[in-house]
């Protein structure tokens, strides 16, 4: 077992990391730029190290966050989400630096970050892709070209993409003659390569994805299925697990499309398997190489602690659970509450938190790094915390969704929370009836009241007090 984790991330995803080390009496370190010196994750860890005062180069230089691991006498690093997760170069220094890697091999996430790669890896393993291009295209009259031959609408998509950068959509020739350049200037800037790749637009989907653990003993299983399709540009908003979309006969066939494709690839420890669902039709779309910020949700109604395995599948050891182990429970919905204003388009709101409450009672967990009189940074993503609750029945769910939310204060800033609210009204999705489209579909649902509670003004009030006060 590894003795001494360095954590090469930082907010919640590096606070859940440190809670499972501690759970399994590893010793955790952790890294800070100036801007993260009062965050949660530094406090929590064992020990914590400052990588440099520009906010985001710290987390981006892997040679030296290997070189810390050395330095501290850490034997494994893990990369949690984002930031570095995904990135081969960390993987392969960490292997020539003898420190282990809580991930796939080097070689894999190059093959399966490589998106053109990674659709012909799963064509030779049978797993259904989506129409579209074998190779990279060479220019826009190429682009053009297969465009016609595929028919519109089409996307065209950064290969080294992820996390919803790098995509457009065209709906026909002169779209895509006008967003062709804008791909490529995206490709470059956010993975450092131009190469642009297309699909076929599958229209109005539904965003399916199934949770993979894979050991160095060859045993693969899938943990059922999540549910994205409250998104908006490709940013995932509310997430579900199991799928109340799908018939048993589907999930079941995800669920065997999923471990199809991790063996094909000789997988290695946690990842995900995304596809899309349209017209009873199921497509492979990518493959992520890393723990997935909606990981909770599996934990909540399989009971399994998908970190955990993680360090496990890491130090060696096989899987904790064979696949008939592995049963599902009940509903969980993931909120990422986020600081933006939905009213204003989803402006960012960073700032000061001058008040926070984490809900709770049965079947509410709260994963975050935030506290009363914590400042939000600009510099990073603006996810304040992930609310999750589960339920056994859909219906259970949706209600305890909207009691956690109106019971969590978190004042200071703006968020997403009174927008989620108003998404569990909905009757599409209390029927279980919605795709991709449904953000853009109801931009009445932004449209809510702001007016302030009784409790809230009293707060105000008081806090206006004290400081009048002094106090």
């Amino acid at each position: 077992m590894l003795k001494k984790i360095l954590i090469a991330n930082r907010g919640e995803i590096a606070v859940r990391i440190v809670r499972a080390c501690a759970e399994m009496g590893i010793r955790s370190a952790a890294i800070y730029t100036e801007p993260d010196r009062f965050s949660l994750h530094v406090k929590r860890a064992d020990e914590a190290y400052n990588v440099g005062a520009e906010p985001l180069e710290g987390y981006l230089n892997p040679r030296k966050l290997v070189a810390l691991a050395v330095e501290t006498g850490c034997d494994g690093l893990h990369p949690g989400y984002g930031f570095l997760s995904e990135n081969e170069e960390l993987a392969q220094i960490c292997a020539e630096r003898g420190i282990t890697f809580i991930g796939p091999s080097a070689e894999v996430i190059r093959r399966m970050g490589d998106k053109t790669e990674a659709r012909r890896a799963m064509m030779a393993a049978g797993v259904p892709v989506i129409p579209g291009t074998q190779d990279n295209l060479a220019n826009v009259e190429e682009a053009v070209k297969l465009a016609t031959d595929i028919g519109y609408p089409v996307m065209l998509k950064a290969t080294s993409g992820g996390g919803g950068r790098g995509i457009r959509r065209c709906d026909d020739e002169v779209d895509l003659r006008r967003q062709y350049d804008r791909v490529v200037s995206e490709a470059s800037k956010a993975f450092g390569r131009a190469d642009v790749f297309m699909e076929k637009c599958i229209v109005n989907p539904k965003h399916i994805e199934s949770q993979v653990l894979a050991d160095s003993q060859g045993n693969v299983i899938h943990l059922f299925e999540r549910d994205c399709s409250i998104q908006r540009r490709n940013q995932k908003l509310i997430e579900i697990a199991p799928s109340p979309q799908l018939t048993p006969e589907q999930r079941a066939y995800i669920g065997e499309l999923a471990v199809r494709a991790a063996e094909a690839v000789g997988y290695e420890n946690a990842g995900t398997v995304e596809f899309l669902l349209a017209d009873n039709q199921i497509y492979f779309m990518e493959m992520n190489t890393r723990v997935q910020v909606e990981h909770t949700i599996t934990e909540q109604i399989t009971g399994v602690d998908i970190v955990r395995e993680q360090i496990r599948i890491a130090s060696g050891l096989p899987l904790s659970y064979r696949q008939d182990d592995i049963s599902i429970r009940g509903y969980a919905l993931q909120f990422r509450v986020n600081a933006e204003d939905p009213k204003n388009d989803f402006l960012p709101s960073f700032g000061r938190i001058s008040r926070y409450y984490a809900p709770g009672g049965p079947g509410v967990r709260t994963d975050t790094a935030i506290y009363t009189g914590y400042t939000i940074p600009p510099y990073f993503d603006s996810m304040c915390l992930k609310l999750i609750v589960w339920g056994l029945t859909w219906e259970e769910t949706l209600n305890r969704g909207a009691r956690a939310l109106n019971d969590m204060r978190l004042q200071g800033v703006k968020t997403t929370a009174p927008y989620y609210q108003q998404i569990l009204k909905h009757p599409d999705f209390r029927r279980a009836e919605f795709n991709t489209s449904f953000v853009e579909s109801h931009p009445e649902l932004t449209r809510y009241s702001d007016k302030s509670r009784p409790e809230d003004i009293a707060m105000a009030v008081a806090v206006a007090i004290a400081a009048h006060a002094g106090l």
